[in-house]
């Protein structure tokens, strides 16, 4: 099956149609979001943009100023779960409609995604320079005082390649992975 093109901002019904296991190819903004984003906006400090309809991406770019332009050089995903006690509340406080990682997600992630129409989305892990070919420009960046890896980066992107894992339907590929290992190991063990 041929990829699916979303382009930011993406509304609910277009996120509600996908399901775990659909390839995508995401054009438009991408906002880059670690550990100290999540904690920041997690306590009470507005966001520098609005984030309805949009993308976070647990990234650390490596990032090098030419001129006066910012150039990506690198943006693997960076592991979601460390998101884990902050993300079902940024899913429904500011109502983005997905989260690009790797590694996956748990239970209240997986709830919000299903209860205000979100996805988590795989990117592809140890690439991170293939990752960076997707971004075509660095438009901006809010809150360098957290340091580079942990600021919010305004990415351009095109054609971005993503997985989606977790649904809005309750659907996680990562939970499903996690079963199948469990009964395996589980024979071999009897």
């Amino acid at each position: 099956m041929a990829p699916i093109k979303l382009t930011t901002p993406i509304d609910e019904k277009t996120i509600r149609s996908l399901k775990v296991g659909d390839n995508v190819l995401i054009s438009g903004r991408l906002y880059t979001g670690r550990d100290a984003v999540h904690q920041r906006i997690h306590t009470g400090t507005k966001p520098p943009v609005d984030l309805e309809g949009q993308l976070i991406y647990h990234c650390g770019p490596v990032m090098v100023k030419e001129g006066d332009k910012w150039v990506c050089k690198a943006a693997g995903p960076t592991t979601s779960s460390r998101e884990e006690p902050y993300q079902w509340e940024v899913i429904r406080d500011y109502k983005i409609r997905g989260v690009i990682g790797k590694g996956g997600m748990f239970e209240k992630t997986l709830a919000a995604c299903k209860e205000y129409g979100a996805v988590y989305l795989h990117a592809i892990g140890g690439a991170a320079q293939v990752c960076a070919n997707s971004i075509k420009r660095v438009d901006g960046v809010d809150w360098m005082d957290l340091g580079s890896p942990e600021a919010m980066w305004h990415l351009w992107v095109e054609d971005f390649m993503a997985i989606v894992t977790m649904d809005a339907h309750g659907n996680s590929l990562h939970q499903q992975v996690f079963e199948e290992s469990k009964k395996r190991l589980d024979a071999m063990r009897a």
